[in-house]
């Protein structure tokens, strides 16, 4: 008989999760990559059988014993990204979607369908969820407050609440022990795509669901879709269920390359944080630059205020590349109050701290010299007035 040490499981580090689980079995397999399983439908002449699987499926959202029925239930590949991203999060599971925005419904969804439409919310978010809470598209509640307000905010009807640190654009963050004891009973929602569990694991303070537009970090190279909801069991058989009514499924192929995307994860992002750091020092320092924001968890997101236009920065750009979106192995950079905070209303984004001279800049591996050279040639000639005599400030580390 095996002994209690031997049988304990092992606790690896981070690393390591990232580049061996969700492959464990591999080996045993004869395999040494991870197979990419693209069918749809897969066959079973046991029709009783299937029809007992799918009954207790429907009726629990648990992951099918067995090999799958349908692609809108489970997918192997993608089953092995939802296993390796649990285990990076310290979560008893993961549900995969085909956006981020798909996984931040299919929460609403199946809170809602409880009868708990309300939402408590502290922006800064995403400009998309912030929209989705505040439209009512899903037939939500939203009620918005800063983090000492959401014990007040609570209602018999909320059945979440979602936060963002940092937050997306100002890189604002919040404390989540604290913030979760606010909570008291009610589930929290914490949106961890900026940090990734590489700085950051929400778990670990409280939140039973953390939400990654897995498109940014955890995909890395700019060329996947995806979103993914990390959370306990009970909260993952739910969202299994929404998935498969509403169909926001992530493709297997995308679900592949997250899967690669994860053995690399804590390389890129400690490699892009350091030199995020740095540049976050020379925008601090140079007197063309008003604000600038940094988080003390750290991370490759550096958001800066200019005393000059803010869309000529974007426009002089030539190694940085202008464009939505983050986490890429090449640097980004974008004006929140044109593009990815334009459909939050103007006080309200202003009220959160996003300002019309806020540019959000996502680092990537490049030479942070060659970086720098570019950054210095768009920010042009104009500095700080003469009446400010101050350098600008550092933000948040």
């Amino acid at each position: 008989m095996e002994n209690a040490a031997a049988a304990a499981p092992v606790s690896r580090a981070l690393a390591t999760d990232a580049v061996h689980a969700g492959r464990e079995d591999l080996a045993e397999l004869g395999l040494h990559a991870p197979p990419l399983d693209l069918s749809t439908t897969y066959p079973s002449y046991d029709a009783a059988a299937e029809a007992a699987r799918i009954d207790a499926f429907a009726e629990t959202g648990a992951r099918l014993d067995g090999p799958p029925v349908y692609a809108r239930l489970d997918n192997p590949t993608t089953a092995r990204f939802e296993t390796a991203l649990a285990a990076l999060e310290g979560t008893e599971a993961a549900v995969a979607f085909a956006s981020g925005m798909a996984a931040l419904t299919a929460v609403l969804l199946a809170r809602a369908a409880g009868g708990l439409r309300h939402v408590v919310a502290v922006r800064p978010l995403y400009g998309c969820s912030d929209h989705l809470l505040t439209a009512g598209l899903l037939g939500t509640e939203v009620t918005w407050t800063d983090p000492a307000g959401i014990a007040d905010a609570l209602r018999p009807d909320t059945g979440l609440v979602m936060v963002e640190t940092p937050a997306n654009p100002t890189l604002a963050e919040v404390d989540l022990r604290a913030v979760r004891h606010a909570c008291g009973s009610v589930p929290l929602l914490v949106d961890n795509t900026f940090a990734t569990p590489v700085l950051q694991r929400p778990a670990e303070e409280g939140a039973r669901m953390v939400l990654h537009s897995a498109t940014k970090y955890l995909g890395g190279h700019g060329d996947v879709m995806g979103g993914v909801v990390a959370c306990d069991e009970e909260s993952a058989r739910a969202l299994r269920r929404i998935r498969f009514a509403t169909g926001g499924v992530l493709h297997p192929l995308a679900g592949y390359l997250l899967l690669r995307g994860l053995s690399t994860l804590p390389v890129r992002v400690r490699a892009a944080s350091r030199t995020a750091a740095d540049l976050a020092r020379r925008l601090a320092a140079d007197p063309r630059v008003a604000r600038v924001h940094y988080p003390s968890v750290g991370g490759a997101m550096v958001s800066f205020e200019t005393y000059g236009d803010p869309l000529e920065v974007i426009a002089g750009v030539r190694l940085i590349t202008p464009a939505v979106s983050l986490g890429s192995v090449d640097t980004l950079i974008q004006h929140p109050a044109s593009i990815s905070h334009r459909i939050v209303d103007e006080g309200d984004r202003r009220s959160a701290g996003v300002s019309d001279r806020l540019l959000r800049m996502s680092v990537g591996l490049e030479d942070v010299e060659d970086l720098w050279r570019d950054l210095t040639g768009a920010l042009g000639g104009r500095g700080r007035p003469a009446a400010a005599t101050r350098p600008a400030e550092l933000l948040g580390s």
